[in-house]
């Protein structure tokens, strides 16, 4: 059954708590639905595919859901030398993606979609960090594992996770990362009038306490991203 209703304006298809605060960091009034969606990997996509099919399928299932919306959708993966890791089934999956991990490097790829069910525009785009990871030790892998917070994570780690401190540097977009890439975002929904936002550098780097370089690039769509 499809929902009509005039406010909020806006959709987040996901059931992800970090992106409900990272696009609350925008200012922006949305309601939440979750797209419940199958995330298996086909076995003939590329990463990139993967990631950005996903996004959108998410965006189309929220979409059947709701009239009269801006659906705003969201898929992140990390990629390790052109394999696909993603949430671990269990602890020693955890265990065996961030030894896999361990002082080296990574892409983290976020897509997202936008689809505004008034103009019927549609759009999906994707942002491409690359992650290094410490040379953490094994007895800090188990303690991470113990707390249980690699279990809903691709990778099976949260670049912001105050204990664990899982990555040393970054070529990119922190909140992208986290799984939202709030400058890309609001470069795109800045298009849509109907939506009120607040810019988004100063509140991305008080909520991650992460001094960004990137933002400009970002906020230009320079570099193709």
């Amino acid at each position: 059954m499809r929902e009509h209703c005039s406010q909020p304006s806006v959709i987040l298809g996901s059931a992800s708590p970090r992106r409900r605060e990272l696009l609350q960091l925008l200012g922006i009034d949305f309601d939440t639905r979750v797209a419940g969606i199958d995330e298996r990997e086909d076995g003939d996509s590329s990463p990139l595919e993967l990631v950005c099919r996903l996004s959108r399928d998410k965006g189309m299932a929220v979409s059947a859901q709701v009239e009269s919306r801006i659906v705003i959708s969201s898929d992140t993966i990390v990629v390790l030398d052109g394999q696909v890791l993603g949430k671990p089934a269990d602890a020693e999956d955890a265990r065996t993606m961030l030894r896999a991990l361990r002082d080296r490097d990574h892409q983290v790829i976020s897509a997202f979609t936008i689809i505004d069910q008034i103009s019927g525009a549609e759009l999906t785009d994707y942002v491409d960090t690359q992650v290094t990871m410490r040379n953490y030790t094994e007895e800090e892998i188990g303690a991470y594992i113990e707390t249980g917070d690699p279990m809903d994570k691709a990778g099976a780690y949260a670049i912001q996770h105050p204990g664990f401190h899982p990555v040393s540097w970054i070529h990119g977009c922190y909140a992208s990362v986290m799984g939202f890439p709030l400058c890309h975002l609001f470069r795109h929904l800045s298009h849509h009038n109907r939506i009120e936002m607040r810019h988004p550098v100063a509140p991305c780097e008080e909520f991650t306490g992460y001094h960004c370089t990137f933002y400009q690039q970002a906020l230009s769509g320079a570099g193709g991203e």
